[in-house]
């Protein structure tokens, strides 16, 4: 076998393992309801997840484990998700982040991409919404 053969199968298996590669997602979201439905949609995308219900948690956990993707509230009972921003990006720039929030105006928007959130979805979000945004930040 020559060097370029040897280079297809090398760059084969790259392509597997990307493809086969599983993503961690962490949801920092106080309402439960909302938790339970990301987590329910990101099973069947085959993405593990996790999820806590404030940032003092969420800290914790991105020390433990750090995630692929983020998915942010913006109101939570400790601060908010947009102030929380500027650590993660600091901390953790590999990380993508998906803001969602119910204060959804085009000036929450701008700040939080500003502040470096990948993605901003107002609540109520759709569930396409949410596998739209999941498709662009894994393929």
């Amino acid at each position: 076998m020559n060097i370029i053969g040897l280079y297809k199968i090398k760059s084969e298996l790259e392509i597997d393992t990307i493809k086969s590669r599983v993503f961690k997602v962490l949801i920092v979201e106080d309402d439960l309801d909302i938790c339970y439905l990301l987590s329910g949609i990101l099973n069947k995308k085959k993405l593990a997840s996790g999820y806590v219900n404030n940032l003092l948690d969420a800290e914790k956990a991105l020390k433990k484990d750090t995630p692929d993707i983020l998915i942010l509230d913006n109101h939570l009972p400790d601060g908010l998700g947009v102030d929380f921003l500027t650590f993660i990006k600091a901390a953790y720039p590999q990380i993508k982040i998906i803001m969602i929030t119910a204060h959804d105006t085009l000036n929450d928007k701008i700040n939080a991409l500003n502040k470096g959130a990948d993605y901003f979805l107002g609540k109520p979000f759709t569930i396409a919404a949410i596998n739209t945004t999941l498709e662009n930040i894994t393929h």
